[in-house]
């Protein structure tokens, strides 16, 4: 049978156009498998959502042509700080505080807001030649033989390449269907989700305010304006969000505080059931998971896309250097070194972000104590806050090389 790609994406969301923009720079042909309608991601307006990108990130989305459509609109992180204290009561006299000017390479990251992301994907996947993208298409079936996968469409049709990737979200269909379990559990919290506009300058500065509830983060966008993810327990968070504008906002305000002054909504409301779920396995019979089908996790540390991208970068690496070697970059001896690079650097991620919010998102006096000592101990030593903004940037383990910005 004809290849229709050599390489066949399920998921249109971030990841799968990232990948597929990494392996067409590399000369191979990539066919992206979008179950949403045409421009269904591509809407103008503010909604609200952002994302925390890692300064690793965004060199990679440099590395890709994306960046260059999104700089305008990014906000630069140049200060992290984290607190602990209790709704009301205000925070700890103990913190940590974290600043780019401790490191060399520039900010630790970027808040860019969804839209422009998924916009400037679009148009850079769309000036690919390489790249086919197939929107309001859904993947029924997939049989594997000694040469490649071929899909089965919604629609009848068939798709055919010599590998297939898994980028469809924690319910991932693609590995569902190739007998793949997942392992994790429900922490019993939900993330409430906005924007808000501000009266004062949040100075590039991004807040994690954890409570015993769950933590609050407060990321820094573009002018006065901050995105929110804030997880409480799912039956509150529920009730929250039935409220109108201004009863959340009323419910906000003291866990937000007056640091910046009045507050109001901007754009829509979110909520998103907070869990932990890892697939058992990262590759199938030529198949390869990333992103949130591999690993979703805790916002904790506002690291789901970050983590993504890790798994892009390392998975067009592997299958890169197969190519120029010769060898078929569909085998499960190349996918092995994917799952290989990325599987335990997940999961002790993952088993940092578990441990971080069941340590944080509790009332217990012993255990607030000791995570404020440890956070005053932290804040207090310069190697360490170090190591924590450079993890924070992205700038620590293994990196692909599109993650230390350079071309594969």
């Amino acid at each position: 049978m004809k290849n229709t790609s050599d390489i066949l994406i399920v998921g249109g969301g971030l990841n799968g156009p990232a990948l597929a923009l990494a392996m067409a720079q590399t000369g191979h042909s990539v066919t992206v498998i979008d179950a949403l309608p045409p421009g269904a991601s591509q809407a103008e307006d503010f909604d609200g959502r952002g994302y925390a990108l890692a300064l690793a990130s965004q060199r990679l989305l440099a590395q890709i042509g994306v960046w260059e459509n999104v700089a305008d609109h990014a906000q630069p992180m140049l200060e992290i700080k984290v607190t602990d204290g209790t709704v009301g009561q205000g925070p700890s006299p103990f913190f940590m505080h974290f600043d780019h000017a401790e490191i060399e390479e520039g900010p630790m990251g970027y808040m860019v807001e969804d839209r422009f992301l998924r916009r400037a994907f679009g148009a850079a996947m769309e000036a690919e030649p390489r790249i086919t993208v197939m929107p309001d298409t859904r993947v029924v079936a997939q049989d594997v033989d000694p040469t490649g996968v071929t899909v089965t469409l919604a629609n009848g049709g068939t798709l055919r390449g010599r590998v297939l990737i898994g980028s469809d979200g924690r319910k991932s269909g693609t590995a569902e269907r190739a007998g793949i379990k997942r392992t994790g559990w429900e922490y019993g919290q939900t993330a409430l989700v906005c924007a808000i506009d501000h009266e004062k300058p949040h100075g590039g500065v991004a807040h994690q305010f954890f409570m015993p509830p769950g933590p609050l983060a407060i990321l820094p966008l573009p002018g006065n304006r901050c995105s929110i993810v804030w997880s409480e327990r799912t039956e509150t968070a529920h009730a929250i969000h039935a409220l109108d504008d201004a009863g959340y906002l009323d419910a906000l305000r003291p866990r937000f505080g007056d640091f910046l002054g009045e507050i109001s909504l901007a754009g829509k409301r979110f909520t998103y059931p907070l869990n932990l779920t890892i697939a058992n396995s990262f590759i199938g019979d030529r198949m390869a998971l990333v992103g949130d089908a591999a690993h979703g996790m805790h916002p904790i540390a506002g690291q789901g896309l970050n983590a993504g991208l890790r798994d892009v970068a390392a998975l067009a690496e592997v299958l890169t250097e197969a190519t120029r070697r010769g060898e078929d970059f569909g085998s499960s001896l190349v996918l092995g070194r994917y799952q290989q690079w990325r599987r335990f650097d997940t999961a002790a991620l993952a088993a940092a972000t578990d441990a971080f919010n069941r340590l944080f998102s509790n009332d217990n006096p012993l255990l607030r104590l000791g995570r404020d000592i440890g956070m005053g101990i932290v804040g207090s030593l310069p190697g360490l806050r170090r190591g924590f903004v450079r993890e924070a940037a992205g700038l620590t383990g293994d990196m692909p090389r599109l993650l230390q910005g350079k071309p594969i």
